[in-house]
């Protein structure tokens, strides 16, 4: 029998148990429904409503329970719409009649509102974890490049000389906002809606910080009826996941391009990594080329969360049910894509012969117009200037290091001192803070190192 279904003359048509259930989505939820039931019958002792021992054999029930599921052994049935009523079916089954009691005072709106927030609390810290993970590679693997050159782009139009170390530090970067986004987001999934009931409390007195500390909650929903409805836990996570996701996919494009035949700056390791049916000589890139996908897809989920959230009236409502759809799948695949990237990215091999030669001199051009600045020509007139000389050079199918000191002073009157036109030298001459000058560059990962070593040490007190 239902746990509803005393209001109702006609048992469920099949058609309709069917098309409501969540129960095989509901799965990965039954512990943490488990736990929040054990708080629940501590409560209820504490309130007067049930014994002190009733309470331990309830508890003692629900852990064998829970060691049923993580054996394997726990039976879900296709008449049991969710995974409360499969974990109270089988309590009943072990308990009898005591199992009704565990109810009193509770919701399954409170219930499943409780779940998710424990799902996706413990989903953050290991989001967080795996973020640290994929920092740390990029950071040892810059470490490795931290005086070899590259070409720097904008537009995907060279633009000036980089170290390599810079542009996989600027990935750093990236995954360190997705880090303090999800951090800050703990603060507000870490509250408890139990005893908010269905949506206006319970008339039994059970004590709300005790249900909160039970579960780990760091503190308790002030208002009852958004308890239960509220699921902006449940958005900012999937959009957190979207947007770590699209930096993500931002590098998976990057290792793409530079590890094409035309570019030729980075190897991607045979392991992770598939060849072609037909073709011999082919070494696709079949992680970034996946994680582009995927991000997409997780987009839709924020998309989705969004959409299911807009227009809903106040209190619980059915549509919630579909929000373990997009929930799960974002939080499936951002720690799946975090910890394959983790482990691809040690095995990256730049060719620093390539990535140097590939700088064309053109690139050095703004270094040109530093040095007429630094000889007291107002920058615009330096920037014509030295864009007349490229434009000059292309036309006679040159290159600015075709030209040498004397023919550069009698192209550009105004320039005093003629600069060191090298990609080396001219990530040397970068004098401010976060540039890609050698020093800077050894700042930052000196400044990273510190910064995932203390995060880490945050996340791990927390896990």
């Amino acid at each position: 029998m239902k746990t509803w279904q005393g209001r109702f003359a006609a048992p469920a048509d099949p058609l309709f148990e069917a098309f409501t259930s969540s129960a095989i989505q509901d799965q990965r939820l039954a512990q943490y429904d488990i736990r929040a039931s054990k708080a629940h019958a501590r409560a209820l002792a504490q309130a007067g409503i049930i014994s002190g021992a009733d309470a331990n054999k309830l508890e003692r029930a629900l852990e064998e329970i829970a060691q049923e599921l993580k054996a394997g052994d726990f039976v879900w049935q296709d008449d049991l719409e969710d995974v409360h009523t499969h974990v109270e079916s089988r309590l009943r089954e072990k308990l009898g009649s005591l199992a009704d009691t565990l109810h009193a005072g509770r919701s399954r709106n409170d219930q499943i509102a409780t779940d998710l927030r424990l799902y996706v609390k413990e989903q953050t810290l290991t989001a967080l974890r795996r973020i640290l993970d994929l920092q740390d590679a990029l950071l040892k693997l810059a470490s490795r490049y931290d005086t070899a050159v590259m070409p720097g782009y904008t537009h995907l139009q060279q633009a000036q000389p980089v170290l390599v170390a810079h542009p996989l530090l600027a990935y750093a970067s990236m995954l360190g906002r997705d880090w303090e986004r999800l951090r800050d987001s703990l603060t507000r999934v870490d509250r408890s809606p139990l005893g908010s009931g269905a949506l206006a409390g319970t008339a039994f007195p059970l004590d709300r910080r005790l249900l909160a500390r039970e579960c780990g909650f760091a503190e308790v929903i002030s208002n009852s009826l958004d308890a239960v409805s509220d699921r902006d836990f449940v958005v900012e996570f999937v959009a957190s996941a979207g947007l770590c996701m699209t930096h993500l996919s931002r590098l998976s494009e990057d290792l793409i391009v530079w590890s094409s035949a035309e570019f030729g700056f980075v190897r991607l390791p045979d392991a992770f990594a598939s060849g072609s049916s037909m073709m011999p000589q082919k070494k696709n890139p079949d992680v970034p080329e996946l994680i582009r996908g995927k991000a997409a897809l997780v987009v839709g989920d924020v998309a989705a969360i969004l959409a299911l959230v807009k227009g809903l009236p106040l209190g619980y409502n059915r549509d919630l049910q579909e929000d373990k759809t997009p929930l799960f799948h974002a939080a499936d695949t951002l720690l799946s894509s975090l910890r394959i990237l983790a482990a691809t990215v040690p095995e990256l091999a730049f060719d620093v012969t390539r990535t140097q030669h590939a700088v064309t001199s053109f690139a050095l051009a703004t270094d040109l117009a530093d040095a007429l600045v630094q000889s007291g020509t107002p920058f615009r007139e330096a920037h014509a200037a030295v864009g007349g000389l490229v434009a000059t050079c292309l036309e006679e199918g040159r290159e600015l290091s075709d030209l040498d000191a004397r023919e550069l002073q009698r192209l550009l009157p105004r320039l005093q001192e003629v600069p060191e036109l090298t990609p080396a030298a001219s990530v040397r001459r970068k004098r401010t803070s976060g540039s890609t000058a050698p020093d800077q560059v050894a700042e930052q990962l000196q400044a990273a190192a510190a910064e995932i070593a203390e995060r880490r040490s945050w996340v791990e007190e927390r896990i």
